[in-house]
């Protein structure tokens, strides 16, 4: 069973990636370690005791729709509306609507709790919370006043409506269609695919953000408009009214993720209202709804980053407390009766390993992305370079966690050898909600291109190579320690910030030439490539930290495990990117 590892995410946190410095600068107001503690420790609770349970209840019987009514798995209501009474749902939300405007960084911690727990149920409040973001950033203020305090308080959800069946990632050719009315309302008409919790029974009332377009629209993304529509109408006095022309018409039935309810909406086929069309309201301007949902993606993709992150701990602590148990043969060295644990195997110590130095090395990723979000809007004398750290952490935090969420949680089951191909084990089940991660909010491929086009360019390359330098710093620290524990952490470090060196500069001049297929050729090794790289250097910081917690002496032997293990792979991964575009080209004729 999943138990959440708080000690370690108060490390990662404060000592890692940056909150300890923001709490001591001032930077966080009045936000103390204590706080911190305090949070962190009764979220840990909540996801263990209470979330956890709960999820092979979720995975087996999965969301069931009838009658255009959708039921959540037992248990899972009262999981809900329990966990928002908690306050979770607030956490970084404004004050003013009864939010607690903590930082950024506890919120991502909290939602890997969640996640850790269930994936499937934690994806409610991860796109409630992209809604309320959205709208306070966009909306009226009679938007506001009318929807946001219901939303942070969790007694209403939100959602994400983008995809339609024949517009996957391209946006530019959406048909779902607003009307304007005479009352300053809009009516919405047409079909959205893949809605995560869509529909459902936990709360009151759903409230949907609807990318659709005016009759009057530009062609492409330039003619996309950003609407509020609710499931039910919502009177002055704040009550509910009648209920919207929108409905789930079915569900998906998914490879993972089960108990979250995939929805295919249909907006104003004239089921319910008086006359066909699903009334809603424009936030922000017309033709400029792609802006604002933007607000709500960007903070998607870091909670998506999130998702891996949790699954590499879940998975972990369940394919280690398998190989402690699990006696097979004898390991080299065995000197009891019988058969020793596999744990005492060198393959699978190493598969063990490798587990937790992706999970930590992930986690430590977004946390450093949530602390520049944190600093971006609190740091007023950098708030350009906060933004743009920002910018370039979102992709690879979202790609390498969630990529590193696939291949932990596949080592999980080979740890478990033939027991994890079977499901009462649990451990498939981490792997099947794994691996939608890397596609949706922007598939991992899509999350390359950003980097490498859009984010690699900011300030003509001066973030990413301000970047690099502080990564250099972290290996020099290493290098200059003299603590024998880290081996030749040193020399692999500063070889893997060579070759991100030279792909990122290599990188740079084919943009600045015009090259775009062939920077586009190496775009993924390259995301992967700077990933490892953090992933060194952030499990090297840790290690040199040198906290009174005990487990100093563990953090710099996992550091020099994955340093001297996995970070030779950044020389692979510089070669594709220099050489392997020409390549690609000349081989793509054989795909015709």
């Amino acid at each position: 069973m999943y138990k959440a590892p708080v000690e370690e995410i108060a490390f990662t946190l404060k000592h890692v990636a940056g909150m300890a410095q923001s709490i001591d600068g001032g930077i966080l107001g009045d936000l103390g370690e204590d706080l911190v503690d305090a949070i962190l420790a009764e979220a840990g609770r909540f996801a263990t005791e209470q979330i956890a349970p709960l999820a092979e209840i979720g995975d087996r019987q999965g969301a069931r729709l009838s009658d255009g009514e959708v039921r959540t798995p037992d248990g899972w209501r009262d999981l809900y509306r329990n966990w928002a009474a908690g306050g979770w749902n607030g956490l970084t939300a404004p004050e003013q609507f009864g939010g607690q405007a903590l930082p950024h960084m506890l919120n991502v911690a909290a939602l890997e709790m969640w996640n850790s727990g269930s994936m499937a149920f934690a994806l409610c409040p991860t796109l409630t919370m992209g809604a309320v973001e959205a709208v306070n950033v966009h909306g009226s203020a009679a938007l506001k006043e009318k929807y946001l305090a219901r939303m942070v308080s969790g007694e209403w959800t939100g959602t994400m409506n983008l995809t339609e069946p024949h517009a996957g990632s391209d946006l530019g050719v959406l048909r779902a269609r607003a009307e304007r009315s005479d009352d300053g309302s809009y009516r919405i008409f047409g079909q959205k695919i893949f809605i995560t919790w869509g529909e459902h029974d936990a709360a009151d009332n759903i409230i949907h953000l609807v990318l659709a377009r005016l009759p009057d629209a530009p062609a492409g993304t330039r003619g996309i408009s950003l609407f509020l529509v609710p499931k039910f109408l919502v009177n002055d006095d704040g009550s509910l009214g009648p209920r919207n022309d929108l409905h789930c018409h079915s569900l998906e039935h998914k490879l993972g993720i089960h108990g979250s309810p995939t929805c295919t909406m249909i907006y104003g086929d004239g089921r319910f209202g008086a006359e066909k069309g699903a009334v809603g309201w424009l936030i922000g301007e017309e033709n400029k709804g792609l802006a604002c949902m933007f607000t709500m993606m960007n903070n998607a993709r870091l909670a998506v980053g999130m998702q891996g992150v949790a699954i590499c701990e879940a998975a972990t602590q369940k394919a280690i407390a398998y190989a402690r148990e699990r006696t097979q043969g004898r390991a080299p060295g065995w000197s009891g009766a019988g058969m020793s644990p596999i744990i005492d195997h060198p393959d699978v110590a190493r598969m063990l390993l490798t587990m937790k130095a992706l999970t930590q090395g992930s986690r430590a990723i977004a946390y450093a992305c949530a602390h520049a979000i944190d600093m971006a809007h609190r740091a007023a004398d950098r708030r350009a370079h906060w933004q743009e750290r920002t910018a370039l952490l979102t992709p690879i935090a979202k790609s390498f966690a969630t990529d590193s969420g696939v291949e932990v949680a596949s080592l999980g089951i080979q740890v478990h050898g033939g027991m994890g191909f079977i499901e009462e084990t649990g451990a498939a089940r981490y792997l099947r909600d794994a691996r939608i991660a890397p596609i949706y909010e922007g598939t991992n491929g899509i999350q390359a291109i950003d980097l490498v086009t859009r984010k690699l360019p900011l300030s003509d390359g001066g973030e990413v190579r301000a970047f690099i330098a502080e990564l250099k710093a972290i290996a020099g620290s290493v290098r200059g320690s003299n603590i024998d524990g880290f081996g030749m952490t040193a020399d692999r470090l500063e070889a893997s910030l060579a070759d991100l060196q030279e792909a990122t500069d290599w990188l740079l001049a084919s943009l600045a030439e015009g090259k775009l297929a062939r920077a586009l050729s190496g775009a993924t090794a390259y995301q992967r490539l700077f990933g490892l790289a953090l992933t060194g250097c952030y499990l090297a910081k840790g290690g040199l930290a040198g906290t009174a917690d005990g487990a100093a002496e563990g953090r710099v032997a996992l550091c020099r495990f994955a340093a001297e293990n996995l970070l030779s792979e950044t020389a692979a991964l510089k070669d594709r990117i220099v050489n392997g575009a020409e390549s690609l080209a000349a081989a793509r004729t054989i795909l015709a």
